[in-house]
């Protein structure tokens, strides 16, 4: 079953959707990203072509292959342009609902034996799978932000999917050159399981007055040896992302220890995001961050 992946869909083109077009077209497979938006495709057309530039100028892609890269992925914002595919990746917004209803629209379009998967960073794949009509063809394929430079991605069976899906996508993610972990279908899975905790507890460490955000990602950085603060990297995820996930752990464990910092919540009410809205727990307006506490 290995050999019959060819033709790779990516539904959403947001961060994680342009980056799983760029890892899987280098890597050789034709891409269809499809948006139900015609200026997200825009931007992510030139998002692609900014980052295989960015390759070629620092010698680790030829100039011929960038070209052949952007000329596997097509454009789309029709879900017709997925007919052919053998795996589509579902890389919406990490909304359950939103999810549910893109399975809605696209599984009747899908052949039977197309591989379905979601690159959802924390909600059940067992749950997700249940909404469409292939479980059995359905799968978690997590990649790590950004997906051109992470060498790991998550691989997540539901209770349903079939030895030989899992296999086929295995596989698949080894010759895209990166590392395949497999993990349960609990909560936020692994890396997101260790490091939201992680982030929520500097948040917290942030909103008791312990140090503050200078301080706190400093001593992260010197003292752990992390290339990134916590705080840093909550701006980077984006702070509605951490919440979503902190929300999920919380809700499906059960746990006070995964309760959301009041303060995290405090952000994200107010618009303050992350990078992506130019504040969170840094102001980005500048030529270099300013902490914002």
């Amino acid at each position: 079953m290995s050999n019959e992946l060819k033709t790779i869909g990516v539904i959403g083109a947001g961060q994680m959707g342009i980056g799983i077009s760029h890892v899987c077209s280098v890597a050789g497979y034709d891409v269809r990203l499809v948006d139900i938006a015609a200026d997200a495709l825009d931007k992510a057309k030139a998002r692609i072509e900014k980052n295989l530039s960015r390759l070629v100028d620092r010698g680790r892609l030829e100039e011929a292959a960038m070209t052949e890269a952007l000329n596997r992925i097509s454009f789309d914002q029709e879900f017709g342009s997925l007919s052919d595919c053998n795996l589509v990746i579902e890389a919406a917004t990490e909304n359950e609902e939103v999810k549910k209803s893109v399975y809605d629209a696209v599984c009747p379009i899908l052949p039977p034996d197309t591989i379905l998967a979601t690159n959802t960073s924390s909600i059940s794949i067992t749950r997700l799978a249940a909404q469409t009509d292939r479980p059995d063809r359905f799968m978690g394929i997590h990649f790590m932000n950004p997906a051109p430079l992470m060498e790991l991605i998550e691989l997540i069976r539901g209770i349903a999917t079939a030895p030989e899906v899992f296999e086929t996508v295995n596989n698949f993610v080894v010759k895209l050159g990166k590392t395949p972990v497999s993990a349960e279908d609990f909560p936020a899975f692994i890396v997101n399981r260790v490091v939201l905790p992680m982030i929520n507890e500097a948040v917290y460490t942030l909103y008791e007055g312990v140090g503050t955000v200078d301080a706190i990602d400093t001593a992260m950085k010197l003292g752990a040896h992390h290339p990134m603060g916590p705080l840093e990297l909550a701006d980077f995820i984006g702070l509605d992302t951490c919440l979503s996930i902190m929300q999920v752990l919380h809700d499906g464990l059960a746990d006070t220890k995964y309760r959301p910092c009041p303060l995290l919540v405090k952000y994200v009410e107010a618009g303050w995001l992350g990078q992506k809205t130019g504040r969170g727990f840094y102001d980005y307006s500048g030529d270099a961050p300013v902490p914002t506490r």
